[in-house]
């Protein structure tokens, strides 16, 4: 059975000079609940690029195509993790096991992300031979 998250939703902010602005109407609404005056907790973490995680998978899809390294993408995107290092460890049966992590966007800040996707193109290139270039002269 899964838990519901106790935290509310964030809260996307843009900075003009000293202050922090809602980016959009809902940021802004949401804001506005606040008390003036009120004491707020803001952890920073740098806006995920929904076109970056686009490139990426349709980078793995057209190299798990190119090559039938996995039978799907899923499948080849859980290899990338785990060959790169972006793993959790539980424990299964008294034994310490890695699996894949989790890169979606409430899991992985821009900056995590860019590493992860650095480290999977290298991966990539290395075991493959394939870098995004290849694809694009392709397409």
């Amino acid at each position: 059975m899964s838990k519901k998250s106790s935290e509310s939703p964030s809260i996307y902010v843009v900075r003009y000079g000293s202050n922090l602005v809602g980016e959009m109407a809902a940021d802004r609404e949401r804001i506005a609940e606040i008390k003036e005056g009120e004491r707020v907790r803001v952890d920073v973490r740098t806006g995920r690029v929904p076109k970056r995680l686009r490139f990426y998978w349709s980078f793995i899809r057209e190299v798990r195509i190119a090559t039938g390294c996995a039978p799907t993408d899923k499948a080849f995107h859980s290899l990338i993790k785990m060959e790169t290092g972006f793993t959790e460890e539980v424990i299964f049966r008294g034994f310490k096991v890695k699996i894949p992590a989790s890169v979606a966007f409430e899991a992985m800040d821009e900056t995590e992300f860019s590493a992860f996707l650095q480290e999977a193109l290298a991966f990539i290139a290395r075991e493959y031979g394939i870098v995004p270039e290849d694809v694009e002269k392709a397409a």
